[in-house]
């Protein structure tokens, strides 16, 4: 297999996710004790952060792109992004990578369509949800997105950073998320709903999914990641 390089950090939480997650996924698919050749490059979150918050797309981009070069030196030959929301910029940062990038967008999407779903609800940060990076891929496809009303949108942007990146998962923030979607799929007829934040499946996997499958994106990545590694 291709050894794999991660942009990890973004957030640490994740990280740890997706690392477990794709120990687990190659020994299923490789069952002799052995594991991937996978190198983590864990970056400063606070500082991708503030380059969102400035606006500063153009200086997200070179972090990224730097960040991969990081990978590409240390041996990587294929690289992905352990984050949704870093993926605003994923198109010129995969422009400018020395490594061929595995995009969760687009794979998230490959399952959607896999699954014959046309409306789905997205969750992520204010970032993501805001965003242009998922309509247009999921668009090109023929299925609509639909996200939470204003003041929804405003807390999970707020739990998402002062709860689930720190590593903090409280029942009574998974309960109001729950309320959020059942109320989306309800209000907005949605046919499944996009976790489209890499932290939001580890407070919602052990969740009982309101009548729709739930897209995890962090094992939906993971996957199409082990399936380019072995291509």
């Amino acid at each position: 297999m291709k050894t794999i390089g991660m942009v990890g950090g973004i957030g640490p939480e994740s990280t740890i996710d997706y690392y477990r997650m794709l120990v687990a996924a190659y020994r299923e698919r490789v069952p002799d004790d052995s594991y991937p050749l996978l190198i983590v490059n864990s970056i400063d979150l606070k500082r991708a952060l503030d380059l969102l918050y400035a606006d500063d797309l153009a200086g997200l981009t070179e972090y990224l792109v730097h960040s991969v070069e990081v990978l590409a030196r240390a041996g990587a030959e294929l690289g992905f992004l352990a984050a949704n929301t870093a993926h605003i910029v994923f198109d010129d940062v995969a422009r400018r990578s020395p490594l061929p990038l595995v995009s969760i967008v687009e794979a998230t999407c490959a399952e959607a369509k896999r699954l014959g779903l046309k409306r789905l609800g997205l969750l992520g940060t204010r970032f993501t949800m805001q965003g242009k990076f998922y309509p247009e891929v999921f668009t090109r496809e023929g299925i609509a997105l639909v996200t939470p009303a204003a003041g929804e949108q405003a807390y999970i942007h707020e739990k998402y950073f002062s709860e689930l990146v720190p590593g903090i998962f409280r029942d009574d923030t998974r309960e109001e998320m729950l309320t959020i979607i059942r109320r989306m799929k309800e209000g907005d007829a949605i046919d499944g709903l996009v976790l489209a934040g890499t932290e939001l499946p580890l407070l919602l996997r052990a969740a009982p999914p309101p009548g729709i499958p739930f897209l995890d994106t962090a094992t939906i990545h993971g996957k199409a990641i082990l399936e380019r590694a072995f291509a």
